[in-house]
């Protein structure tokens, strides 16, 4: 069985946050399957890309989607990340 996904750890990062918020990084790491550390910098890419907005409530981070912004990839420039995340609502 092949070992492969048609999405990207980012992107399925942006849909956990989509989802939840106010999960945390280990929470969001536990839902994708991959590492708190690899989805620490996940998230910091997806913050720098202005693709999420990263608040702090109290000692915790609260994430917010900014899905008005357009894919990267060239195939996809003219689709933003609203219309891929309500795929998954």
């Amino acid at each position: 069985m092949a070992h492969w996904t048609f999405l990207t750890h980012h992107a399925h990062v942006l849909v956990a946050v989509s989802k939840g918020s106010d999960l945390t990084i280990d929470q969001i790491a536990a839902r994708v399957g991959i590492t708190s550390r690899a989805t620490a910098g996940i998230l910091n890419d997806l913050v720098d890309a202005g693709y999420v907005v990263k608040e702090k409530v109290g000692r915790n981070n609260h994430y917010i989607v900014n899905g008005n912004i357009p894919l990267r990839h060239p195939l996809n420039e003219n689709t933003k990340a609203t219309e891929l995340l309500a795929l998954f609502k």
